[in-house]
């Protein structure tokens, strides 16, 4: 590469080139122009050329020299072992100042290389040689391709071995662990998850054993180490660091801070409950005490930020308060928790007055918010923690609650608009990343409050003249959407499904207090197409029978609404539809043996019993909604008489034990029998012809009784 030298420094003006010229003129042999460039080494390492030379170095020796010499074995008389290799390194280092070639596959192939010399033992002397690979890193790092390449071959668990040995420029390791754990942290936890506990080990016993601003100032990095559910609670020494989390931060918030040193904790404190909820908390007295204190901390901080909010103070504050949200949302959560709780019921009661102070704050900050600043995450992470208190308690703040409603479905209009009109479905996340742009959906977190809501006269009349039902319905369709997106059958994704299943909650509110809204608004028109499309296909599938419980009974209970509608005119979708709800209704119990006896039990069907807690009031309300739309579809008896539901309702009740059917139960089947029997001659032959007035008299149906006595 001499030859390249001689020609570059002569048109450069570097001083440190016009050196190594000096020299180069003079080389008689190998030796002598190995001391040439040592020279150009010497002054890339003095920060002695500037960009424009050290391309210019490139151009001159290229990635073969430093490729020899990084390769080459014995060094030149008098000189280190390392000497070929650290020259070779200063090369690589100057050429990865030009992003362009730390991009360069050259490089890329050297990181094994890299590696190796991070994790050999470093001597004084060699010092130079590891400030080198740390810059090629960070170069690389930096590239396009460069944090993959780093993952795949090896270098987090290189990092990591440096840090945790204390090794030459382990600050330096830190750094880039946390750049790449930014960028790719399920890939490097799912390559190198041990090297990680280790490191993760080191920072959790340096943070409870230290006793400066260290302590602090290792609240920032731990929260990029800490991986997300079950890792470290299926390990034994992952449950040892998060042990140690938790008594560094209950020896942290437990004393006096500034606000300086408070953030960070809360921040801390939040990552964990992000990850595991309170899994990291122990049970006991002092876990339950730690617990209050944190959710107490943080709705001090929520109103401290929002009752009087400042412009500037809040700006500053939005990181630390979202932090606050997720705090408090544990908070909520473990104040309903009823298995195994943390708290005492007297904390649970203390916690909730104070979160509801905070709420009130968070309102009052909501009611405040100008049109310009909707998109602003922290807006976003307001109103989702809102929705979470409003899922869970109904009786507090509600003239307040009712204030803001038009806010809130102004709000959650605009983000789901956005996010149609963009061509993306709005992202779930708490706080999407600063600057990204991307549609949030606010409506999905407050589905559950508006369900309660939609059961009260005041705040549902708001509801109604803010236009929520037609948004409502237009977010269904596209829920709708997201859940059948795949090819095929639905997928059991559990957002979509159970924003569906809520909003059906909404909807059958809403048809039994506001029928009028049903029958007027051609919205629930639309919506009604759906239901009876949708039914079908979702009772062919397993994993969906919720859902399909909550659709077939909100179809059924619309159709008593909208049955001179030109939708339920008998047309084929419609018999299919009705066809799949006699399906789900009748398919839901069977007959049982009784264990030690040889008497038949009536009992939930296999395929129906993981689902019953959650679909048995469905069950009752779409039974009832059947008998009441039997008179107003002439072809609905035809319909039950196609699937044979009466022979097989009729051979069920024979054959069971009539004490083992509730009167509920018996009260839901004479509902059926009785419309059934009044509305088709054909009917009621078949339940005659069946001992039908046999077993009615057995179990008491007076109606059917008297029904199927009349000529």
């Amino acid at each position: 590469p001499c030859g390249g030298l001689r020609d570059m420094a002569e048109a450069a003006g570097s001083p440190a080139l016009r050196r190594c010229l000096d020299v180069l003129r003079d080389a008689r042999n190998d030796s002598e122009q190995f001391a040439a460039l040592l020279l150009v080494t010497k002054a890339v390492r003095a920060g002695e050329v500037d960009a424009k030379t050290r391309r210019q170095i490139f151009d001159a020796i290229g990635f073969t020299f430093p490729t020899r010499l990084l390769a080459s074995g014995k060094p030149p008389p008098g000189c280190p072992d390392h000497t070929f290799r650290a020259l070779g390194l200063t090369l690589l280092a100057c050429f990865c100042t030009d992003p362009e070639l730390a991009a360069h596959s050259q490089i890329l192939n050297k990181i094994p290389t890299f590696n190796d010399i991070l994790v050999s033992p470093c001597n004084p002397d060699s010092t130079s040689m590891v400030d080198d690979v740390y810059q090629c890193l960070s170069a690389v790092m930096a590239t396009t391709r460069g944090p993959r390449e780093l993952v795949t071959k090896g270098t987090v668990s290189a990092l990591c071995q440096a840090y945790v040995n204390c090794s030459y420029g382990s600050d330096r390791a830190l750094a880039l662990l946390l750049g790449l754990l930014a960028i790719a942290e399920e890939k490097c936890w799912q390559r190198d998850a041990p090297c990680l506990l280790a490191v993760l080990n080191k920072l959790s016993d340096d943070f409870l054993k230290t006793e400066d601003m260290t302590k602090f100032e290792l609240c920032k990095v731990l929260p990029h180490f800490i991986p997300l559910s079950p890792l470290l609670t299926q390990d034994p020494q992952g449950s040892e660091c998060l042990h140690r989390l938790y008594k560094g931060l209950a020896n942290i918030l437990g004393s006096k801070l500034s606000q300086l040193q408070r953030d960070p904790a809360l921040k801390l404190a939040a990552c964990l409950v992000q990850a595991y909820g309170s899994e990291w908390i122990p049970a006991g007295s002092a876990g339950s005490k730690f617990l209050a204190l944190l959710v107490n901390l943080a709705c001090v901080e929520v109103r401290l930020t929002l009752e009087e909010p400042d412009p500037l103070e809040v700006e500053g504050k939005k990181e630390v308060v979202t932090a606050c949200y997720v705090l408090i949302e544990m908070g909520i959560q473990e104040c309903l928790r009823e298995e195994k709780p943390l708290l005492e019921e007297v904390q649970k009661m203390q916690l909730m007055r104070i979160m509801e102070e905070a709420f009130g704050a968070v309102i009052f900050y909501l009611r405040q918010v100008k049109q310009e600043e909707l998109r602003d995450p922290f807006i976003f992470a307001s109103v989702r923690i809102l929705g979470a208190w409003m899922a869970e308690e109904t009786s507090s703040l509600k003239q307040e609650i009712c204030e803001l409603l038009p806010f809130l479905v102004l709000y959650a209009k605009k983000l789901f608009k956005e996010g149609i009109s963009a061509g993306s479905p709005p992202q779930p996340e708490l706080v999407s990343t600063e600057g990204s742009g991307l549609p949030q959906d606010a409506l999905r977190f407050l589905l559950p409050g508006f369900c309660h809501l939609t059961a009260e006269d005041r705040p549902r009349d708001i509801l109604i003249s803010e236009g929520a039902p037609a948004l409502l319905c237009e977010y269904f369709c596209h829920q709708w959407e997201v859940l059948t997106s795949k090819p095929g059958s639905p997928t059991p994704l559990t957002s979509p499904e159970m924003s569906l299943q809520t909003m059906c909650g909404i909807f059958l509110n809403l048809v039994v207090t506001a029928p009028d809204l049903i029958r007027q608004d051609k919205t629930f028109s639309s919506l009604m197409d759906l239901l009876l499309k949708s039914l079908p296909l979702l009772l062919a599938q397993k994993d969906h029978l919720a859902l399909a419980a909550n659709i077939a009974t909100l179809g059924l209970m619309m159709a008593r609404i909208l049955a001179g509608s030109t939708a339920l005119q008998g047309t084929q979708r419609t018999k299919e539809f009705f066809e799949a709800a006699i399906s789900f209704l009748s398919q839901a119990h069977t007959a049982q043996a009784e264990p030690g006896s040889d008497s038949l039990t009536l009992a939930v069907s296999p395929a129906y019993t993981s689902a019953w807690a959650d679909i048995s009031e469905l069950w009752f309300l779409g039974m009832q909604a059947l008998a009441g739309c039997i008179p107003l579809f002439p072809w609905l008896p035809q319909a039950v008489l196609q699937v044979r539901w009466l022979e097989g309702l009729s051979e069920l009740l024979t054959r069971v034990a009539a004490a083992s059917v509730d009167f509920e139960l018996i009260a839901a089947f004479q509902g059926v029998l009785v419309e059934l029997a009044r509305a088709s001659k054909p009917c009621r032959d078949v339940i005659l012809s069946r001992h039908g007035r046999e077993w009615a008299n057995l179990y008491g149906m007076a109606a059917l009784e008297q029904c199927l006595s009349e000529q």
